[in-house]
């Protein structure tokens, strides 16, 4: 069964432990579900900081139409099935007027009949594939979707890369990996590419050398792996160990500090398109590095963090034009968002219900994720 983790930020700096106890009538119930543990924790775990830090200061500011924030998060450990049952609970047990998950698509998927069903607002920081939103017209993004990423890494590889030809590794388990390698095809052969291979694998496999093996018979110029951080560290170690020394890259699932701590030198000059980086941002991007450093002593911010922080304030803001907490009035006021000026830059939100908004390329350079460049929509 599930960890239930449920977070009170009642002040500023005051995290505290809720229990089940209602909602006091000074409390606006905002719901977080995330993977706390599992596979692909490190994705909740900062989604969940940034989240916390923009609760903190939401609060300390006053709150919303004059009641705080209470945040009530819950794990699915990455797990297949938690997220509809995290979701659940609560909206029925909890009564939250919001909802504010997931980071990956497939479990955003899994809880958006929920929420579109319980006509509550649900706002994934980070999920990129585009069924999210088609859910229905209570479910909101304040990312970019996978069509542009998948065309941003692909005249990458064009222009920059000057790839030629390519090999797409894909996760069949993932819905995510999927719908990237698709948009990445259609984008890289439009700009005029070819693509020698395209081969797949489970997620959580440990052994690719297989078929790393046959896309380094194919001759590839470059080998997109649009997956989670995890394996696609994997992939990188045991690609060299293959002999397959042409560039890999792929999306914003390799953005982890897990990704060097597993991979090492294997990841060094690899690329992956991204939602933010530290090293671009404007002066309200530049202040939450520093707030968020001060909050998490030292601890720079991703792009999960900074989305997480941003789908908690865009929240705020709706909930702030509103001037209710009622869920159709909180919809209306999402739909309605344009150049909110959010730390990933300026978020408007389109008529598909998803943010139109930059992207930025990382290289992973001496262990760190060095900037290489933004990529307007």
């Amino acid at each position: 069964m599930n960890r239930r983790i449920f977070f009170s930020l009642l002040s500023a700096g005051a995290l505290g432990l809720a229990g089940c106890q209602k909602t006091a009538t000074d409390e606006i119930p905002v719901g977080e579900f995330a993977s706390l543990t599992g596979k692909e924790a490190t994705f909740g775990q900062s989604s969940h900081e940034g989240t916390v830090l923009a609760v903190e200061e939401i609060n300390a500011a006053g709150g919303v139409l004059g009641k705080k924030f209470k945040l009530l998060t819950e794990d699915n450990g990455s797990k297949p099935g938690e997220s509809a049952n995290a979701v659940n609970k609560l909206i029925a047990k909890d009564g939250v007027v919001a909802i504010l998950g997931e980071v990956a698509s497939s479990r955003s998927m899994e809880a958006a009949p929920i929420c579109q069903s319980n006509k509550i607002p649900q706002i994934s920081p980070s999920s990129t594939n585009p069924k999210v939103t088609e859910t229905g017209d209570y479910i909101f993004r304040v990312c970019f979707i996978d069509p542009f990423q998948g065309t941003v890494m692909a005249n990458f590889a064009r222009k920059t890369l000057k790839a030629q030809k390519v090999a797409i590794f894909t996760d069949v388990k993932s819905d995510y990996s999927k719908g990237l390698a698709k948009f990445f095809k259609e984008g890289f052969l439009k700009a005029g590419g070819q693509v020698v291979s395209e081969l797949d694998y489970n997620g959580g496999d440990k052994d690719f050398k297989g078929q790393l093996t046959a896309i380094k018979s194919a001759n590839p110029e470059g080998v997109f792996v649009p997956g989670y951080y995890t394996d696609a560290a994997l992939i990188c170690i045991q690609a060299k160990e293959v002999g397959l020394t042409v560039p890999i890259f792929g999306g914003d699932g390799w953005e982890s500090e897990k990704l060097t701590e597993i991979g090492k030198e294997s990841v060094e000059g690899t690329y992956f398109s991204t939602h933010y980086s530290p090293d671009a941002g404007g002066p309200k991007g530049k202040a939450f590095v520093e707030a968020y450093k001060k909050r998490y002593n030292g601890k720079l911010p991703d792009a999960m963090a900074a989305l997480g922080y941003d789908s908690a304030m865009i929240l705020a803001d709706a909930i702030k034009r509103a001037g209710s907490t009622d869920g159709s009035k909180i919809r209306d006021a999402l739909a309605a968002t344009k150049d909110f000026d959010a730390v990933t830059g300026k978020i408007t939100i389109n008529a598909q219900r998803d943010a139109d908004k930059a992207a930025v390329i990382l290289k992973v350079k001496d262990g760190k994720f060095s900037y290489i460049e933004t990529i307007a929509p």
